[in-house]
């Protein structure tokens, strides 16, 4: 049986593709560099200025002309991506910690994952974001790539969920740290970058509690032209339905469902019937806000590519229509989801089925969902199978944070919020007793694959 633009011939051909689809037992480490790049470090970045990992990276440069395998101590092998592996590693001599993702240079080559590799290499080139991850420095040996990035103590999301009561998070919880990607989110648009991977895996948790987005090797790269746009009308101002009957049945014909007038974000909240007793105070109305907004949307963008998380992917992607960046909306609207409900809502028993309910199946809360309306009308606007019609579409993130789900969020000072936690490190980070040696003598400059030592070390590992 075919399913209404997306015949079946075609969704058994994409969901059969699997060289760029991720699995969502393997997390993490998916990323590399490409031998000879020339891209040996990156300069210090603003908003990481004071943080002394620069200052030991650039000591050991300056002292050794060069980084190797030979100056760090592999502690830890933290996961597995689909072309190499991340480990915990120690700067010898400084006790600094870092993410070392590991890639077999002769693996990218053999399977084509070289493009990739690039890809990751230059945007992480670029970033200077709180919530996205610091490139301190790439080193290449013989056989290896090697990147050098922030290690986040607190693992990911994923299984910082599966430890909640529920295995969700509370709203006031998953609106932290939806706040936290949607920014992320529209710094990479802004810089001309299409996510496409996001997922509870790839959020990592750093030890003051707030997070750091990670992976981009299956991301895209496009132009992009920033804008500031000066409105006359009040932004806010959206066909939002305070029924609460909208919210249970898209199918409510009310008037001020179908033509409201300009509700403010508190006329969200259901209205109840006062008594006569009772005087209603008038609501205070919001100026209008004439200030400049910054759209920083890659509308432009396009791509045929079939990559993602089969459980996060668009409908424009599954169809094979060819998409821009509002597939990270799509995603976003998934992994806004999944954080409060516990569970993707397209998941079928198989990719197959998943790939065909994500196209064809109406989108359903589960029973006893507790979300408020906000909640529920910002996941429905954002998993709109319509990419046009998307919530996001037109102005991106200034679209979405202007949604009531968001009107507590102070975006100015969202660096200073209190995380709903402060996660326990789930790996253990005292060494005292367990000590591993890299392969490498401490003392070389010149790091190569074939000089082992025949004490004990950290084996490197893939796949």
């Amino acid at each position: 049986m075919e399913t209404e633009g997306s015949p079946a011939s075609t969704l058994q051909e994409l969901s059969s593709n699997e060289s760029e689809c991720d699995d969502r037992s393997s997390p993490g480490g998916g990323s590399g560099f490409m031998a000879g790049s020339g891209y040996s470090s990156c300069p210090s970045k603003p908003h990481k200025g004071n943080d002394i990992k620069w200052e030991a990276i650039q000591r050991v440069k300056a002292r050794d002309k060069q980084l190797g395998l030979g100056h760090f101590r592999l502690r830890k092998k933290l996961g597995s991506g689909d072309i190499g592996s991340v480990y915990l590693s120690e700067l010898r001599g400084m006790g600094c910690l870092f993410a070392m993702k590991v890639m077999d240079k002769g693996m990218l080559e053999a399977r084509k994952k070289t493009g990739r590799a690039r890809t990751e290499r230059d945007i992480l080139g670029i970033l200077d974001h709180p919530f996205l991850p610091t490139l301190y420095s790439h080193f290449e040996t013989e056989k290896f790539s090697c990147l050098l990035m922030e290690f986040c103590s607190g693992g990911d999301l994923h299984t910082l969920r599966q430890k909640q009561p529920g295995k969700h998070f509370s709203e006031h919880a998953a609106r932290f740290y939806a706040s936290e990607v949607l920014l992320a989110l529209e710094y990479l648009h802004m810089m001309g970058v299409v996510y496409r991977d996001l997922k509870p895996e790839n959020v990592l948790v750093r030890d003051d509690g707030h997070i750091m987005l990670s992976d981009f090797d299956l991301s895209l790269r496009c132009s992009v032209n920033p804008t500031l746009v000066r409105s006359n009308t009040n932004p806010a101002c959206r066909a939002y339905c305070i029924e609460p009957s909208c919210i249970v049945s898209p199918s409510c014909k009310l008037p001020v469902c179908v033509e409201p007038s300009c509700l403010q974000p508190s006329c969200f909240k259901p209205r109840f019937l006062s008594s006569k007793e009772h005087k209603v105070k008038p609501e205070r109305v919001r100026p209008v806000d004439t200030r400049p907004q910054l759209i920083a949307e890659p509308t432009a963008a396009r791509s045929m590519s079939f990559v993602g998380t089969h459980e996060y992917l668009a409908p424009e992607i599954i169809r094979g229509d060819g998409h821009g960046s509002s597939v990270d909306w799509w995603t976003f609207g998934i992994f806004l989801f999944e954080l409060m409900c516990g569970r993707t809502p397209f998941k079928g028993n198989n990719n197959r089925e998943t790939l065909f309910n994500v196209v064809g199946q109406p989108l359903k809360f589960p029973e006893g969902f507790s979300g408020s309306f906000a909640a529920k009308d910002l996941i429905r606007g954002l998993l709109v199978k319509d990419p046009q019609k998307r919530l996001g579409f037109k102005r991106g993130a200034t679209e979405i944070k202007q949604h009531p789900f968001f009107e507590s969020i102070n975006w100015a000072l969202v660096r200073s919020m209190s995380p709903p936690e402060i996660p326990k490190p789930p790996i253990d980070l005292d060494f005292s007793t367990h000590i591993f040696k890299t392969s490498v003598p401490s003392n070389a400059k010149a790091a190569s694959d074939s000089d082992r030592s025949s004490g004990p070390y950290l084996e490197f590992e893939f796949f």
